[in-house]
Order: structure tokens, then sequence, then C-alpha cells
């Protein structure tokens, strides 16, 4: 069976320039995340065993949710300098190591993540989600995996983690998200609904619509004044934490599958970069023919 192994970019990128402070190439320059960067995505590969691979990187807020909320994800700070500066390095790295990477300005990388991994799970293919973004929980099935970098043990999360780790299955996520709301996106929730209080509201009554439609069934009553006042709150966010993968969507497996590397690029940009541990674990030098006899 294929498998197609999804990686985040900005949520990997990001985690490697606060895991590694202060990594410095030959000339000065910044390298930490570059280098965590290359360290992880190989590891995410010995871990996955992909036949087809992609990094998905953000192309910027999807406008419909903006329209909604005007202060989506506003609270995240600008990308720091330093980080931004290995962007193209990281891509260089990519393109040298045969792994595509794509970005579509105004699409947001959820969106597309999603959208790829189902379009390849309808058509049989095994798909592993590296991301620590709750929202692909939503999409967890027998043929989407999910890896959170987060997790130590590495695991391939399947729908028994997306319960264990939240008390609901994978298709009530999205509700899930939509009483609890999602700081890290700026979506706040309904007052006094926690993750354990939305994830046994679920469980007694299934979804956010049966939810209201039996509000009277709702105890106590303080919790039941929350969720009526905080209706249509929850339906916005609902629309917000959905993730947009009913469009069309480019499927190209032949672009996807795994090629081998351009060992002499990658060798030129680990010797650039001053990574020689890297260096030396590629293939070695190809031997210039008659070398020995002319004291090269």
């Amino acid at each position: 069976m294929p498998r197609l192994l999804i990686v985040d970019g900005h949520a990997y990128a990001y985690r490697a320039f606060y895991a590694i402070r202060d990594l410095r190439g030959p000339g000065g320059q910044p390298t930490n995340a570059i280098f965590g960067f290359v360290k992880m995505v190989t590891r995410l590969e010995r871990v996955a065993q992909p036949t087809h691979r992609v990094v998905i990187w953000d192309g910027g807020l999807a406008a419909e949710r903006l329209t909604a909320l005007p202060e989506y994800k506003a609270q995240r700070p600008p990308m720091p300098p330093a980080l931004q500066g290995q962007l193209d390095e990281i891509v260089a790295w990519l393109q040298a190591a045969a792994i595509p990477s794509w970005r579509r300005p105004g699409v947001e990388a959820d969106d597309w993540i999603g959208a790829l991994a189902c379009r390849a799970a309808a058509d049989g293919w095994s798909v592993v989600i590296a991301s620590s973004d709750k929202d692909f929980m939503q999409l967890v099935s027998e043929r989407i995996g999910l890896i959170n970098p987060n997790d130590p043990s590495e695991t391939v999360w399947t729908p028994e983690q997306v319960r264990d780790k939240t008390g609901v299955e994978p298709d009530q996520i999205v509700d899930w998200l939509s009483l609890v709301g999602d700081s890290v996106d700026n979506i706040p929730g309904v007052p006094g609904v926690g993750v354990k209080t939305a994830a046994r509201l679920l469980r007694q009554f299934g979804s956010v619509d049966a939810l209201y439609g039996r509000l009277a069934d709702v105890e106590p009553a303080r919790l039941r004044a929350a969720l009526e006042q905080a209706a249509e709150l929850v339906r916005r966010n609902r629309d917000l934490v959905r993730l947009r993968v009913a469009g069309p969507v480019e499927f190209e497996p032949s672009a996807l599958a795994v090629r081998a590397a351009d060992t002499a690029a990658l060798r030129a940009l680990y010797e650039r970069w001053g990574f020689r541990s890297l260096a030396a674990a590629l293939s070695p030098r190809p031997q210039v023919q008659g070398a020995l006899f002319e004291g090269a």
C-alpha cells in the first residue's frame, strides 16, 4: 500500500528553531532551524517509512475565517527574523533531498494538508500527517494517522490515541474544539467549558446539534445557561475549526514518490552551513580516475 508522509513545514521549522539555540555556520549566519529541520524530517522518514512525501507551508490566512473572526490568529507574534532568514535554506535542502515543497498564497497549510490527506486516503493510500496542530485529529481514521512532535513515543496516532487524548472520537473533534475553543488560533470557547466538560457533553449527546436540540437536559443550570448564551459562538467556531477538505486538490503520485537525493548538492549545502557530521554521513566523494597518479 502506498504511504504518503505530509509534513507541516512551518510547525517543524518553528520547533527546530526553538529546540536548538545559537547554532551558526562558518560565516556567522544562524543555522539552528536548518539543522533541526533536517534531523527531524530525516527521523520522520525512518518512523513513517513513506513511499511518497511532501512538505506543505502556510500561504496566509483563509479570507473566510478572517471574515468570520477578524481576530483569528491575530495574537501570534511575527516570525523571528533569524528564523525567516533560514526558510529559503530549508527549501534548498528539500530540493536537494528530492522532497517536494509546496506553498500556495492565501491557502492555509492545514486546509491543503487535510485535502491532500483525504484525497490520498480515498484512493486507498495510507497517510501520515506530521504536525502538532490539534485540528488534524479530526481527520484521523484507519487510513490517516498523525505524528505529533510533542509526543516523545513517536507513535503514529490512530483513533485510539485521539480518544485517549481528548475523550471523544475523531469525528467529534470539530464539535469538541467548537466548545472549548483554541487559544493557539485565538478562537474563544464557551466560558466555563473545558476539555473534560466538552468531552462529557459529547459522549452524552453525540454532537453539538444534538446538544442544542436537547439543551433542557443539560445539568447544572449554570452550564446550560452558558451554552445557551454561546450558541452563535459555537456555530461560528465549527466553521473556523473544520478543515476545508472537500475542494479539488492537486494529486500526482509520481511527483510525490520518494526519489534519490542529489548527494553533491547536499554535500555543498552541508559544507556551507558547517554541518560536518551530516556531510560525513553522505556517501564518499567519487574518486577522480587517475588522481592517485597525478598527486591530486
